[in-house]
């Protein structure tokens, strides 16, 4: 139960830090979700198995994520000038999603 607890935790500090820092900028929020908190979490998960294996296999996995993170960047950062920020963030979702499902269909063996 306390592992679970400080997931929450660490999930809501870094979404706190987030709202803090848009009041005095746009960078810093901007940069802030590079933080991997949900990679140090799945990491720890994996790690506690004490599969070196499977752990250096989820860094992999991680890593194939990256492409699918700049799609959704890039379209919300080109919708934005056209569309309401929710729907920007709509459609960069959608591309995450699909670059994301193309990347694992490509990638299963």
């Amino acid at each position: 139960m306390l592992e679970i607890a400080w997931k929450g935790a660490a999930g809501g500090a870094i979404t706190a830090l987030i709202v803090f820092l848009s009041k005095r900028g746009n960078v810093l929020p901007g940069i802030l979700p590079l933080f991997p908190t949900f990679a140090v979490v799945a990491l720890a998960v994996i790690g506690a198995r004490g599969d070196a294996g499977g752990f250096r296999q989820a860094c992999l996995a991680g890593a194939k994520t990256i492409p699918a993170y700049l799609a959704f960047l890039a379209v919300c950062a080109l919708a934005i000038g056209r569309l309401d920020y929710r729907l920007a963030i709509g459609l960069g979702l959608l591309a995450w999603l699909a670059i994301a499902l193309a990347m694992l269909l490509l990638t299963q063996t």
